[in-house]
């Protein structure tokens, strides 16, 4: 699947930009949460590890949340400052992704092919969206699960 070069991405705390302003030099290594789940509470902390484990590949690893910017601060809490962050609280990237469940693992190439992608937290899942990542850019990829990351589940609906 490939999205529109026009499909809007919203950082926090700055102005939407289209996706393909966000695609001219590095791929986007994703983590879509839903703050109003426990699912996503669930998997926030490995999703953290994983991305940090993918910071310097050659990809922009960022958080994708389905909330507005004050939900979204609310739910990060200081990652809010340590990680790009992108707001969707219309859920417009969601739907455009085709995710059905969050969170999700979601790996888009530079020319805004959606390469792989994971939904709810299946380790082996997420391990094939990293190893996806890291064989493009060619980097090593993180031990997917790790000692203290939540049991498998299949997530909540991505579209309320």
């Amino acid at each position: 699947m490939k999205l529109s070069d026009e499909l809007s991405l919203a950082p926090l705390g700055s102005t939407p930009r289209p996706l393909g302003e966000w695609l001219t030099t590095f791929h986007l290594a994703t983590v879509v949460l839903d703050p109003y789940t426990n699912e996503s509470s669930w998997v926030l902390r490995s999703a953290v590890r994983i991305l940090e484990a993918l910071r310097g590949c050659h990809a922009r690893v960022n958080l994708l949340i389905t909330a507005d910017e004050a939900d979204t601060r609310r739910f990060l809490g200081p990652l809010a400052d340590q990680f790009l962050v992108f707001t969707d609280p219309d859920r417009a990237v969601v739907a455009a992704m085709g995710l059905t469940a969050l969170p999700a693992f979601v790996f888009v190439r530079v020319d805004g092919t959606v390469d792989a992608t994971a939904q709810g937290w299946n380790p082996a899942e997420w391990r094939a969206v990293a190893d996806a990542i890291t064989n493009t850019t060619a980097w090593r990829s993180p031990t997917i699960p790790e000692a203290g990351d939540p049991a498998p589940f299949a997530g909540s609906p991505a579209i309320a």
